[in-house]
């Protein structure tokens, strides 16, 4: 019995972190606040939507290339958002430096 639940559990694991690996960046940066970032992002969710779409087509892995690039893609989803985020920080500044 004990070697079931492990199991289980093992494959459960596998699966979710398997979920992580093949997720799309998310796009998480305001239309309204930074046009230009949101684009951005939009851009880079559909890089990530083309190269799965190859992926699938060639039912094979490229040589991780293909993978590599949407790890590429993932970090530069990242940095659009930490680039918004210093974006509000600054204007917070500039609003309290005003006051």
């Amino acid at each position: 019995m004990r070697k079931i639940i492990m199991f289980g559990c093992l494959t459960s694991m596998v699966i979710m972190v398997s979920a992580l690996a093949f997720a799309e960046p998310g796009r998480n940066v305001s239309w309204r606040k930074h046009p230009n970032l949101a684009a951005a992002q939009k851009f880079v969710d559909k890089a990530f939507e083309k190269i799965s779409a190859a992926q699938t087509a060639n039912e094979f892995d490229m040589d991780g290339h293909a993978q590599k690039a949407k790890e590429l893609l993932d970090q530069a989803n990242q940095e659009i958002k930490a680039a918004a985020e210093a974006a509000n920080r600054h204007e917070k500044r500039e609003e309290r430096r005003r006051e």
